[in-house]
C-alpha cells in the first residue's frame, strides 16, 4: 500500500514539474501568434516592414526556441562507472561498521581517480544514494534522483538540472529570451503608442500589442537580472551552488578554487571555438569528472591526484556526437528560413 502510494505521488510529482514548462511554452506560443498576425499581418502596411520584421523574428524565435529545447532535454551527465564503487569494495563498505573505517576505504579508492575536493568535515565525498564517489564539482539533485556533473542548480522552468552537460545551453537560453524580448518590444513599441493613443482603430491586434509590449519588458527586466548573476559565475567560474557554499580543498575551503582567469573559465564552459560560441551546440571543455585547479602547486601536493594520468578518459562518441550536432544546426536553420517562407507566402496570399 505504502509503495502504491509513494509510486502515484512520483507520478503526480512528474507531471506537475511540466506545468512551468507548459507556462513558458503557452507564453511563447501566443507571442508568436500575436506578433506574426496580429502585428505583422494585420496591422503593418509597409511591405518592406513586414518582411524584414518576420525575417528578424523568425530567426530569434528559432535560437530561443532551439536553446529552450536544448535546455530541458538534454540529459544531466552523471559520474561514469570508475566512480562507482565496485562489487568487492561495495561489500567492504557495508560489512564494515566503523565510520572511520569507511572513511579509509573511500580514501584507497580516491587515490585511483582524479578527486581533489572533500566533504566539510574533511572526508571524501561519497554519495549513499547512488553509490558514487562524487567527482569534483558533482552534487546529488534530489528532484532528478541522481548525481550530477559539475551541478548548478536545478531550474523549475526547463524541468531539469543545470549542469556540465546544458549550462552552455542553459546561458545561451537566457541570452536568446533576452534578445527576443528586446526584438519584441523595440519593433512593437510605436504601434504600442499609436494605440495607446488612438492612432490606430480599436480592434483584436489592440489588445496583442499592448499585452505583448507589457509582457516583453516584464520578462526582459527578469532574465536580465538572472542572466547578469550568471555571467558573473561564469566569469568565476563557480556554479550557483559554490557560490553559496565553497568547495573544500586538502588546504581548505576556497570558492575561487576553480578560477584559471576569464578567459579559460569561458573556454570551459564554450569551448575553444568561438565561432560556435553563440550555436546551441555542445562544445564544452573536459569530460565534467575533473577541472583545472587555480593553485597548481596545491594541486600537485594533494595526495588524490598524483595518480590523475592513470584515470583513462573515454571519448566513445565523440564523431557521432559531433555529426548529430552540426545536422541539428543544420535541421534548425531549414526551419527557421520555412517558417519566414510561409509567413511572407501568407502576407502575399492575404494581399491577394
Amino acid at each position: 500500500m505504502n509503495m502504491a502510494l509513494s509510486r502515484g505521488l512520483r507520478c503526480c510529482q512528474r507531471v506537475f514539474s511540466w506545468i512551468p514548462v507548459l507556462i513558458i511554452t503557452a507564453v511563447v506560443l501566443w507571442s508568436y501568434y500575436a506578433y506574426v498576425f496580429e502585428l505583422c499581418l494585420f496591422t503593418i502596411t509597409n511591405t518592406l516592414e513586414k518582411v524584414a520584421y518576420l525575417l528578424m523574428f523568425h530567426i530569434c524565435f528559432v535560437m530561443f526556441f532551439w536553446t529552450y529545447w536544448k535546455s530541458i532535454f538534454t540529459p544531466p551527465a552523471t559520474p561514469c562507472k570508475k566512480f562507482q564503487l565496485s562489487y568487492s569494495d561495495k561489500q567492504r563498505y557495508d560489512l564494515e561498521e566503523r565510520p572511520d573505517a569507511q572513511k579509509q576505504i573511500l580514501v584507497e579508492i580516491s587515490k585511483k581517480l582524479p578527486i581533489s575536493t572533500r566533504a566539510q568535515s574533511g572526508a571524501i565525498r561519497f554519495c549513499d544514494r547512488c553509490q558514487v564517489l562524487k567527482p569534483d564539482r558533482c552534487h546529488h539533485c534530489s528532484v532528478c534522483e541522481t548525481c550530477v556533473l559539475k551541478m548548478d542548480h536545478h531550474c523549475p522552468w526547463v524541468n531539469n538540472c543545470v549542469g556540465f552537460s546544458n549550462y552552455k545551453f542553459f546561458l545561451l537560453f537566457l541570452s536568446y529570451s533576452m534578445l527576443y524580448c528586446v526584438f519584441i518590444a523595440a519593433s512593437v513599441f510605436q504601434y504600442f503608442f499609436k494605440f495607446w493613443v488612438g492612432d490606430l482603430p480599436n480592434g483584436p491586434a489592440k489588445f496583442h500589442v499592448l499585452f505583448l509590449m507589457f509582457v516583453a519588458l516584464m520578462f526582459f527586466i527578469s532574465l536580465m537580472f538572472l542572466f547578469g548573476y550568471h555571467c558573473w559565475l561564469v566569469a568565476k567560474n563557480r556554479s550557483t551552488l559554490e557560490a553559496f557554499s565553497a568547495p573544500v580543498f586538502i588546504s581548505g575551503a576556497d570558492r575561487n578554487g576553480f578560477n584559471v582567469g576569464i578567459r579559460k573559465n569561458l573556454e570551459q564552459v564554450f569551448g575553444e571555438n568561438r565561432r560556435l560560441w553563440l550555436i546551441p551546440v555542445f562544445t564544452s571543455q573536459g569530460n565534467g569528472h575533473h577541472f583545472p585547479l587555480k593553485n597548481h602547486s596545491s594541486a600537485s601536493q594533494n595526495p588524490l591526484l598524483p595518480n590523475e594520468d592513470m584515470w583513462d578518459e573515454s571519448d566513445d562518441g565523440s564523431e557521432e556526437g559531433s555529426l548529430g550536432e552540426f545536422t541539428s544546426v543544420f535541421v534548425m536553420c531549414r526551419i527557421a528560413y520555412t517558417c519566414s517562407v510561409v509567413s511572407v507566402r501568407v502576407f502575399l496570399y492575404i494581399q491577394v
